[in-house]
């Protein structure tokens, strides 16, 4: 059997690594390389250096923030969104492990969201804040802390309810008789909390938290069907300040470009940070 595989391996490794070649690393490489070019299509491109990324941040001799005011926005939602999902997540998913009545029924109820696409549930809640919100003269886009408020209750209403079910499986998965020693030694739920479960938790809170971060940042659908940027591009996340300087603005692509690429860099550093950071606690466990 293994000499099997040794032989035969080019014929399961090769067709997928020339699709992820020509479906993810050629195009990536190629959209490096259009970041320093003015464009109008992959195949129609002029060389201009830096010139790109100078754009980004001065226009026409004068300092334009908006890309800047995008990068905070996004961080500051990306905080506050990755402590709300997995705290509640967290709390609700050690809630129905306790063994209540219709555990089953409320797991089910609270992961439905995360089946509902991202533009449909935005348009859903859309409805009813601006509903509400008529009451008192305003809508969803009235100011950008309306929208960014917006943003968060859908997020996470939308989110809370996957990661519930990775923090369960998590639970599920911690020895019971571990469980039962520490409480014969008169340890109290706090610290059956924080020695226990806290700990043995570890590749689950890493696993959800970069799944948190990661969609933080990324966040496109919501906030084009939500808001659409508005108020005055105060509530533009990243992602869809890069769709609209790409397809918004005639001769921009190549700033477009060059704005995904500072984004895809952020953001994977961000990600190993992250990732760095909660792997060395659970060496440390």
């Amino acid at each position: 059997m293994e000499k099997s595989i040794k032989k035969y391996w080019p014929v399961f490794v090769l067709p997928t690594m020339a699709a992820f070649t020509i479906g993810f690393i050629v195009p990536f490489v190629y959209g490096i390389w259009l970041s320093f070019c003015k464009f109008t299509t992959v195949v129609d491109w002029k060389f201009v250096g830096l010139r790109n990324y100078t754009r980004i941040f001065v226009v026409n001799g004068e300092v334009d923030t908006t890309f800047l005011h995008s990068l905070w926005y996004t961080a500051l939602f990306t905080v506050v969104t990755v402590a709300i999902i997995n705290v509640a997540a967290f709390g609700i998913a050690m809630a129905l492990t306790k063994g209540i009545k219709g555990t089953n029924l409320f797991r089910t109820v609270f992961f439905l969201p995360n089946l509902i696409g991202g533009i449909v549930l935005s348009y859903v809640w859309l409805m009813i804040f601006n509903s509400y919100l008529a009451k008192y003269s305003k809508t969803i886009v009235s100011t950008q802390w309306y929208a960014f408020w917006g943003l968060v209750i859908v997020v996470c209403w939308q989110q809370i309810g996957y990661m519930m079910i990775i923090y369960v499986a998590g639970i599920q998965n911690i020895p019971a008789d571990l469980i039962e020693a520490a409480k014969i030694d008169g340890a109290n739920n706090w610290q059956l909390l924080k020695n226990v479960t806290l700990p043995l938790l570890m590749p689950t809170i890493t696993i959800c938290s970069f799944l948190t971060l990661t969609n933080g940042f990324k966040l496109f659908d919501q906030n084009l069907a939500l808001t659409g940027g508005n108020p005055g591009k105060m509530s533009e996340l990243l992602a869809l300040n890069i769709y609209n300087t790409m397809y918004g603005t005639t001769g921009w692509q190549g700033v477009g470009q060059a704005k995904a690429v500072i984004f895809f860099l952020l953001v994977a550093l961000i990600s190993v940070i992250q990732n760095k950071l909660t792997t060395s606690k659970e060496v440390q466990q």
